[in-house]
């Protein structure tokens, strides 16, 4: 049986979770500054760092259409930060990969992102670093979990 406190506390979580990690992105967003780099195209590079993706699949992650994540695939390329390779079972089928600049990019652009977020918390308090530290590992349990699920 479930408490009513455990209620609030769910229906707290659902409802702000996602809002608020958002806002922190688009505070760390403004933060760096770089304009080399959207926040959409820095999500694609991050995915791509993990594995070799379809564009379908992409798009299907960030939430956008496929037509629009084709653009952003082609702009990257003409940055010289992915390539498209063909599957050999399917030609109709393109396998999106990081290249080597690509890679370079995605480093150099976490860093920034990296080091402003660290400048942030440095002016958090003990206790709330420690907080965030235990919800930063319990996120992280679970998008591993639900990633389990998919």
């Amino acid at each position: 049986m479930r408490t009513d406190a455990r209620e609030l506390e769910l229906d707290f979580v659902a409802e702000h979770l996602l809002s608020r990690a958002a806002v922190l992105v688009r505070l760390l967003v403004r933060q760096v500054r770089n304009t080399e780099v959207s926040r959409t195209e820095l999500q694609v590079l991050a995915l791509l760092e993990e594995a070799p993706r379809r564009i379908t699949e992409l798009s299907e992650l960030e939430g956008t259409a496929q037509p629009t994540m084709t653009l952003l695939v082609k702009r990257l390329e003409g940055k010289g930060w992915v390539r498209r390779d063909g599957l050999a079972s399917d030609g109709r089928v393109a396998i999106i990969s990081l290249t080597a600049a690509g890679r370079t990019a995605y480093a150099r652009f976490r860093a920034q992102f990296l080091a402003a977020m660290r400048a942030d918390l440095e002016h958090v308090s003990d206790d709330r670093l420690h907080a965030l530290s235990g919800a930063t590992e319990t996120l992280g349990a679970l998008v591993d979990e639900l990633q389990q699920r998919a």
